[in-house]
């Protein structure tokens, strides 16, 4: 009888050494650690999704760009484009990330596009959603 091994990243072991930093920015101390390989990557990927061209400093290409189409047409035509461009900018900066479903909707009227990113991670195994709606 075969059975798949879990995969535990190195610095998963240490429970009480924190790996990253959380979203929001909202605790007493200005922000949360993550302790855990995998929250940090999804907090990463928040912080990228979120995060427009040029507002990096010494990074200007980092970033999906996402708010600046809700003041621009939102049609299928830019949909498509902007699927194209996440996936080429998440296998660039998420090399270990596996996308299983990238969903882009737009909503033209009012001016918003919902963003949902289903993934897994190549080295675990573990599968986690993001959601994120961007309106003006």
């Amino acid at each position: 009888m075969a059975f798949e091994a879990k995969k535990i990243n190195v610095l998963d072991l240490q429970p009480r050494k924190a790996v990253g930093v959380s979203l929001p920015f909202s605790n007493k101390a200005v922000f949360n650690s993550t302790y855990e390989t995998k929250e940090a990557i999804k907090a990463n990927l928040i912080n990228y999704i979120l995060t427009g061209k040029g507002e990096r400093y010494f990074n200007p290409t980092f970033g999906s760009g996402i708010r600046n189409l809700l003041f621009s047409n939102i049609n299928r035509d830019t949909l498509t484009d902007l699927e194209f461009l996440v996936r080429d900018a998440l296998q660039q900066y998420f090399p270990r990330l596996e996308i299983i479903k990238l969903d882009l909707k737009g909503a033209p009227d009012s001016n918003m596009i919902s963003f949902t990113l289903n993934f897994k991670l190549t080295d675990t195994q573990v599968e986690d959603e993001i959601t994120i709606n961007f309106e003006q």
